[in-house]
């Protein structure tokens, strides 16, 4: 039994078809295959069930793939300890960030991050939830941006700060008059809400408790599906009803548009925004200088904020 033989062995369960895998571990797909399978007459067991596309494990081999990555991570901790010993950082960094924080925390601090380690190749994917811990689990990213917490084991979480939410209104809303909101004011009825998938969809329905279709004052609805707080932003300005927000996809919003910002009455809903790693993840010191630059680069007033009431993902 080989590093290399594992190494495949991972990468056709990552990929789930051989081809694809040897691509990805530059060699022919023979010469994996017939790794796989001296691997296999070792063992004495298959694990892989060939017969169904894609190539999903067998049960022993479930088991066998979980030994193996962490067999793998431990090894490349062996090369981390001395690159470790090194005076700069380098190498390359693979973060997944969701999108409702992609757009506002990135612009922070990616210029001061690659200014302080220019020896450092990042590479940023928006990603869902769900997508983000998939990847972590197979070692596609090092590190996920994203709101906690998960309450999975497999995900170790190094939270950065609390986010506030707050409510972007209509001028024209019946909401609009007051300074201030409480939870028990909203009525989905009224709001505009991201698509299934969004974990911000679930935070924001778990602060009001229900869902609903928003409608319009003149009659009748209109039902749009959408990904992006700036699109519900839009249409809150141009049509109706109310969206919730981040703070930080209002800092630096227009003065004119300062009118339709709301927050909320104390104590303020927020969101744990955090780091998450695999348990047993490898580029410490990288993942901790970007701890540190993050934290250092948002407002000092989300930087200081205490926590209060986190709200949860799951409904």
């Amino acid at each position: 039994m080989t590093l290399v033989q594992l190494e495949y062995l991972v990468a056709v369960d990552t990929h789930r078809h051989f081809a694809t895998a040897a691509e990805h571990c530059f060699v022919t797909q023979p010469t994996l295959s017939m790794q796989l399978q001296k691997l296999e007459e070792e063992l004495g067991v298959q694990l892989f069930d060939r017969s169904r596309v894609p190539v999903r494990p067998t049960e022993i081999g479930k088991e066998i793939i979980t030994q193996a990555r962490i067999v793998l991570a431990e090894s490349k901790k062996l090369q981390e300890i001395v690159h470790n010993q090194k005076q700069e950082l380098s190498g390359e960094l693979r973060i997944g960030v969701i999108p409702t924080l992609a757009p506002y925390l990135i612009p922070l601090f990616i210029t001061g991050f690659m200014q302080k380690y220019p020896l450092v190749r990042v590479v940023v994917q928006e990603l869902l939830t769900e997508q983000i811990v998939e990847k972590l689990n197979h070692e596609l990213i090092d590190v996920g941006l994203l709101v906690t917490p998960l309450e999975d084991k497999s995900i170790r979480e190094l939270p950065l700060f609390y986010e506030s939410f707050v409510a972007y209104i209509n001028p024209n809303h019946p909401l609009a008059k007051n300074e201030t909101i409480s939870a028990s004011e909203l009525d989905v009825e009224d709001m505009w809400v991201l698509n299934e998938g969004h974990c911000f969809r679930s935070q924001v329905l778990n602060i009001c408790n229900r869902g609903g279709v928003a409608r319009s004052e003149e009659g009748g609805y209109f039902d749009y599906k959408s990904g992006s707080l700036e699109t519900l932003k839009r249409i809150v300005e141009t049509q109706h009803g109310l969206t919730l927000l981040p703070e930080l996809s209002v800092m630096e919003i227009a003065d004119e548009k300062l009118k339709l910002v709301h927050p909320f009455q104390h104590p303020q809903p927020q969101r744990e925004v955090s780091l998450a790693v695999h348990r047993s993840f490898l580029k410490k010191k990288l993942v901790e200088a970007l701890k540190e630059e993050i934290i250092a680069s948002v407002p000092a007033a989300i930087r200081e904020r205490k926590k209060e009431q986190v709200i949860t993902i799951k409904s």
